[in-house]
């Protein structure tokens, strides 16, 4: 998949100053690593905010600062808690030939024939996994595919996962990702039931006639 590239520019003001910048049409970031000095940068927001929220936390970018182009994986985008817009962003930046760990997504995809056809009751577990590669070798999301739930009970666990080479799963080997239950003993009952019949009181109606 070829690398997402993304502008930035040198940021001098830092702080409370940055809403200028902000106001400008900037984004403030940072790019930090254990061999260079933080950088602080600008981002352009509309190129930003429609390219930065669908990355995930593994996904190898390129940030180029005035031609000076750095490998990262995004640590943090904030958020403005009324707004909803992205407020800041850190990248870390990273050296292709070192392994690092990172966590990966969980993605489920297909559909689960036990709740079609038992009323299954879907129940995830995590949403993500750590693991450890080079940053170019780190999968963008992991796919799981549940369709084999064919029965009330059936499960899948991390170690049940299939990674590509290079990539070593650190996350328990028996934590779950999904699971198939019984629907609730409460619904099974209430489906079970069957609707009472209307009582006619006929003594007491004859005694009311008399």
């Amino acid at each position: 998949m070829e690398k997402i590239v993304i502008q930035a520019k040198p940021r001098m003001v830092i702080g409370k100053q940055v809403k200028a910048q902000r106001r400008e049409g900037r984004l403030p970031a940072i790019l930090y690593g254990k061999k260079i000095q933080p950088i602080p940068v600008s981002l352009d927001y509309h190129e930003a905010s429609r390219i930065l929220p669908a990355i995930s936390s593994s996904q190898l970018i390129l940030v180029d600062v005035d031609g000076e182009k750095h490998n990262a994986l995004i640590r943090e985008k904030q958020y403005h808690p009324v707004q909803g817009k992205l407020v800041h962003v850190d990248f870390m930046v990273v050296s292709l030939t070192e392994k690092l760990r990172a966590d990966v997504s969980i993605h489920l995809e297909g559909e689960a024939p036990a709740v079609k056809e038992f009323n299954g009751v879907l129940v995830t577990g995590l949403e993500e996994v750590e693991v450890e590669a080079l940053p170019g070798d780190l999968p963008e999301r992991i796919t799981v595919d549940i369709s084999t739930l064919d029965e009330i009970g059936s499960a899948i666990h991390v170690s049940d996962l299939h990674l590509p080479e290079g990539v070593k799963i650190l996350s328990d080997l028996e934590d779950m990702l999904v699971l198939v239950t019984a629907p609730e003993v409460e619904e099974v009952i209430e489906a079970a039931e069957p609707e009472e019949p209307e009582v006619i009181e006929k003594g007491k109606k004859e005694e009311e006639v008399d």
